[in-house]
C-alpha cells in the first residue's frame, strides 16, 4: 500500500461512524467476521481499529432508531484499503467460506475491490489498490472502469493460513456518498475543501482527491437528484473525519468555507462542517 496518498500534505479520510440499529449485531460483523479490534464499548457505541491503537471506524446505536431510509443522501459506502492485493484476496475467500452475501466485485484498473453491507445496509467497500505507477492518467483524469474481478488470479495470492484479520496497516481509503445536487458538492469539497476532480461521470458522479489519488471521496445523485437528508435517528452515516495536513491549511479551509457560506463550528482543535446535502463532516490537522 502506498501511504503517501494516505499522509501529509495531502489532505485524507481519517474515520468514519456510523448509526446501527442492532449494536451487538454490529460487534458480530466487524468484530468476529470482519476481524477489527474493539478498541473501546460503551453501552451504546463501538470503537474499532485495525492496529489496536488508531479508531477508523465508530459505530453508534441512537435512541428511537429507524432503519436505513431509501432514496436520501447520506453513506453509499465507506472504503476499506487493505495494505496488499493478498489480503483482499484473503478477506473475500474467507466472506466466501462464511456464506457472507456480497453485492458485486470489481476490477476498476487503479483498484480491486469487493462490495458488501453491514447487517444494516450499510455499504462497504473492501479494497487494494494496484501501484501507483501503473494508473493511466488523461489529462487530468484518471483512467478507472468497473469489470469484472479476476478471482481465481486474486486467489493465486491468498495465504494459505487465510484471513487472520483486518491487517494492522489497514485504513479508510476513501468514502462514496450521496448527494442532492452534484454542481452545489462540487463546489463545497473543491472550493471549499480544496479537492480536485479526478474523474467526472456526467451529472450523476464525481471523483475528487488530493495529490492525485485516484480518489478520497466520491459523490452521487443515484438516490435521485434532489434527495432529501435523511432523518437524524435513522441508520447511515454519522460522520467522516477530514485530516488536513497542518494549523495553515485548515486556517485556509476555514476561510474558503466561509466564502461559500458552509456551516463552520470549532471546538477543541477541530473543525465541523456540513455538506449541502447534510452529510457530517470533522475536520482535524496530522500535526
Amino acid at each position: 500500500m502506498e501511504l503517501a496518498f494516505h499522509r501529509s500534505p495531502n489532505k485524507y479520510i481519517g474515520g468514519v461512524s456510523i448509526k446501527v440499529e442492532d449494536l451487538k449485531r454490529s460487534i458480530a460483523f466487524y468484530h468476529n467476521l470482519l476481524g477489527f479490534k474493539i478498541l473501546e464499548q460503551k453501552e451504546n457505541k463501538v470503537v474499532f481499529s485495525a492496529d489496536g491503537k488508531k479508531p477508523l471506524l465508530i459505530v453508534e446505536q441512537p435512541d428511537n432508531v429507524i432503519r436505513k431510509q431509501v432514496r436520501t443522501t447520506g453513506l453509499y459506502h465507506f472504503a476499506i484499503l487493505l495494505p496488499e492485493r493478498k489480503d483482499l484476496a484473503n478477506a473475500l475467500y474467507h466472506l466466501i467460506q462464511m456464506n457472507y452475501p456480497l453485492q458485486g466485485a470489481s476490477d476498476h484498473l487503479v483498484s480491486e475491490a469487493v462490495y458488501l453491507a453491514d447487517p444494516d445496509g450499510n455499504g462497504i467497500e473492501i479494497y487494494a489498490d494496484r501501484k501507483s505507477a501503473n494508473w493511466e492518467w488523461n489529462q487530468n483524469q484518471v483512467v478507472m472502469d468497473t469489470i469484472p474481478l479476476d478471482i481465481n488470479d486474486l486467489f493465486s495470492e491468498r495465504d494459505p493460513e487465510g484471513w487472520q484479520g483486518m491487517p494492522e496497516a489497514t485504513i479508510i481509503g476513501h468514502v462514496h456518498l450521496h448527494v442532492a445536487y452534484l454542481d452545489e458538492a462540487e463546489q463545497f469539497y473543491c472550493k471549499g475543501l480544496g479537492f480536485q476532480m479526478t474523474s467526472k461521470y456526467g451529472s450523476h458522479a464525481l471523483f475528487i482527491s488530493s495529490g492525485k489519488y485516484h480518489h478520497h471521496i466520491a459523490l452521487n445523485t443515484w438516490n435521485g437528484i434532489g434527495a432529501p437528508k435523511p432523518p437524524e435517528n435513522s441508520v447511515g452515516l454519522k460522520w467522516f473525519t477530514i485530516i488536513l495536513p497542518n494549523k495553515e491549511e485548515k486556517d485556509q479551509v476555514i476561510k474558503r468555507l466561509k466564502e461559500i457560506n458552509a456551516r463552520i463550528t470549532e471546538k477543541d482543535g477541530k473543525i465541523y462542517t456540513i455538506d449541502p446535502s447534510g452529510n457530517q463532516i470533522e475536520i482535524t490537522t496530522a500535526h
